[in-house]
């Protein structure tokens, strides 16, 4: 029997053996984590900007990196994505989207890779996911840069926890060795670090501002297009502001 004809009890039942959910989706009438701590997540935040995506995405290939469940991989495909790739570095996650998209009856491939190794798909989409990736990631502007520079082609959603001011303040290209104000306002770009453990997590390692996020953006070669939600960017890949690229450690010079 296929996991699209289980009944409703079957599915609860593998529901319960693949969990606990992060993400809350409906499986035939079967929600994977009813009791989650943000409501209907992330159904009640992509209701806030999933205007900005088009209606129709045929003959478009969409990378979803940090996928989680499936959530939005399983909306791409719903718009009619020709090809949708869903990337995690969690088995158990994995695992849960393989199964709901199997429920659900769509094609989409899920492979275990980490932002850092996306170099070896060796191809480009159409539109890039990285939606509440960054802030889990000891090194996210390099994530970025390497985004930009292997698989994207067009379009990035792009989604971080957000904290600090929401201000941004218009920086100068270049500031003098003394002048150092700036680095006390709240419109600054701030990246503040996160040693030990933030919402009970040891892998929320960074919690930037507004003005950071929009920086870093910029900074790997993403301009943003639309800003629909206070945490989310639509951005399009764009040249590099600065030539030097990723520095990667694993691509550097052997001795």
């Amino acid at each position: 029997m296929t996991s699209a004809a289980l009944s409703k009890e079957e599915i609860r039942q593998r529901i319960n053996a693949l969990g606990p959910w992060f993400h809350n989706l409906d499986l035939n009438g079967v929600a994977t984590a009813p009791s989650h701590f943000l409501g209907d997540y992330p159904m009640v935040k992509w209701r806030r900007f999933s205007t900005v995506i088009p209606e129709n995405l045929e003959g478009k290939s969409v990378l979803d990196i940090g996928c989680n469940a499936g959530f939005y991989a399983m909306e791409m495909k719903r718009r009619g994505a020709a090809r949708v790739l869903g990337l995690d570095t969690d088995e158990e996650y994995l695992a849960q989207a393989r199964f709901a998209a199997e429920v659900k009856g769509l094609k989409i491939e899920f492979r275990r890779l980490s932002a850092y190794d996306v170099g070896s798909l060796g191809e480009r989409f159409d539109l890039v996911i990285f939606m509440g990736v960054l802030y889990h990631l000891r090194h996210p502007l390099l994530a970025l840069d390497l985004i930009q520079e292997h698989v994207a082609r067009d379009l990035l959603l792009f989604q971080s926890m957000l904290r600090g001011d929401s201000r941004v303040d218009a920086i100068e290209n270049n500031y003098d060795f003394w002048t150092a104000e700036q680095f006390d306002s709240p419109g600054y770009p701030k990246l503040h670090f996160i040693e030990h453990k933030y919402a009970d997590d040891p892998t929320n390692w960074w919690a930037p501002n507004r003005a950071c996020v929009e920086a870093m953006l910029r900074s790997a070669g993403f301009t943003i297009l639309a800003h629909p939600e206070d945490e989310v960017y639509l951005c399009r890949k764009v040249e590099r502001p600065q030539a030097d690229g990723p520095v990667y450690p694993s691509r550097g010079p052997t001795r």
